[in-house]
């Protein structure tokens, strides 16, 4: 065998060992870049389920007064300024009526403007009154910390954790917080639907007990 063809060969096997050993140093790379890709995507489905949630409650007689009410009430949750307030929110044919008291003008300003910023809402009538470190009395109860909570903002925290719950989509349910004891009305499309919405309500800060008088109807399927 020639020298010329001995050394071909050796300067192949040296290649070939390059490709493997690149190939081994790349590895791991690749599959953090994959797990990356993936968290990734699974992050943009996530939030564009979010998005088609959220345009479907837009679109027409999708969106119904209890879903306005329940709207309402979660974006009153992360608000500092409606701290100490006992808000009610009543919805009937699109007309918001807002009653309780919240603890400033500046936070009864404010839960105005986000329910007449909620789609769906066609007016607002604002019934609240400015009580000063509100002492709300019978309509309020102790937190886990022994702070005192209104009955007003039990209900907003509990509709603020219905509002992404799958389980619940097509559900018609009022809220109703008197002195921690938290009472479900309406209808769910499923009994997971009424055993979800009552197992989120007994595990809100502050109830009590809770009466779940939720109907289970059937969604009415599309023609």
């Amino acid at each position: 065998m020639s020298p010329v063809i001995r050394e071909t060969r050796t300067g192949r096997a040296l290649a070939g060992a390059a490709v493997v050993m690149t190939a081994l140093a790349l590895a791991p790379v690749s599959a953090s870049a994959q797990a990356t890709a993936t968290q990734k995507a699974q992050a943009a489905a996530h939030e564009t389920k979010q998005e088609t949630k959220e345009a479907a409650h837009k679109t027409g007689n999708v969106i119904t007064d209890s879903w306005i009410t329940m709207k309402v009430h979660s974006q009153f949750v992360p608000e500092n300024v409606l701290e100490k307030s006992d808000i009610d929110v009543d919805t009937k044919a699109g007309v918001v009526t807002l009653m309780g008291t919240v603890p400033t003008g500046a936070g009864k300003t404010r839960a105005v403007a986000i329910a007449k910023a909620t789609d769906g809402v066609k007016s607002v009538n604002d019934r609240l009154r400015v009580v000063p470190e509100a002492e709300h009395g019978a309509s309020a109860t102790a937190n886990k910390a022994g702070n005192t909570i209104s009955d007003g903002w039990v209900t907003s925290k509990i509709y603020a954790d219905y509002i992404d719950e799958d389980v619940l989509e097509g559900s018609d349910i009022d809220v109703d917080v008197d002195a921690g004891v938290a009472t479900l009305k309406g209808t769910v499309p499923t009994q997971a639907g009424s055993a979800r919405a009552a197992a989120i309500a007994k595990a809100t800060d502050g109830v009590k007990s809770v009466r779940n008088n939720l109907k289970v109807v059937a969604k009415t399927p599309k023609t």
